[in-house]
């Protein structure tokens, strides 16, 4: 079977990253986002704590969603409420990688500099990135282009569905 039937065979996977901390606006965007996810059919995955990432899994669950917490630490009770699957891995920050890596697409809410290095990860594994209120990136002084900009929720979704259907060579 080639990569690409096994990737049309399986559900995609949407990453929602985001601060631990965030504003009302950015949990509203973020549960919409959630919500958008499960109704596309897809799993959405995230660092599994507070902030963007309960709002995002609040969202999804709210439309029967399925839910992935991938944690910085060991105990799966620390995941928020709505994590249907927490995945305790006790590599701190390091865990980073881990969230990105099993999505298809990124969509970024808001954050701070553990969202700047998901973003920085998913790039540099071709995995786009869409961002709502997020980083914008510059190198030498002139703006970098590398994150898909989104109007509200509904539209990251779609450009995140969208862009997971091409893979990872679709990207570079």
């Amino acid at each position: 079977m080639t990569a690409k039937k096994i990737r049309n065979s399986r559900k995609t996977i949407i990453a929602v990253i985001g601060g631990g901390q965030c504003s009302p606006e950015e949990i509203e965007i973020a549960e919409q986002a959630g919500r958008e996810i499960a109704r596309q059919g897809a799993v959405l995955v995230c660092g599994g704590l507070g902030g963007i990432m309960a709002a995002a899994c609040r969202g999804a669950k709210s439309e029967s969603g399925l839910t992935v917490g991938i944690l910085p630490g060991d105990d799966p009770l620390a995941a928020n409420e709505n994590v249907d699957l927490p995945i305790p891995t006790g590599l701190g920050h390091a865990r980073n990688v881990l969230v990105v890596q099993t999505a298809q697409a990124v969509i970024a809410i808001d954050g701070d500099y553990g969202t700047l290095s998901e973003i920085a990860i998913a790039l540099k594994c071709g995995i786009p990135v869409i961002g709502l209120k997020t980083w914008s990136l510059s190198k030498e002084g002139k703006m970098d282009n590398s994150i898909i900009l989104a109007d509200n929720a509904a539209d990251a979704v779609s450009l995140a569905m969208k862009y997971s259907q091409q893979g990872r060579e679709g990207i570079r």
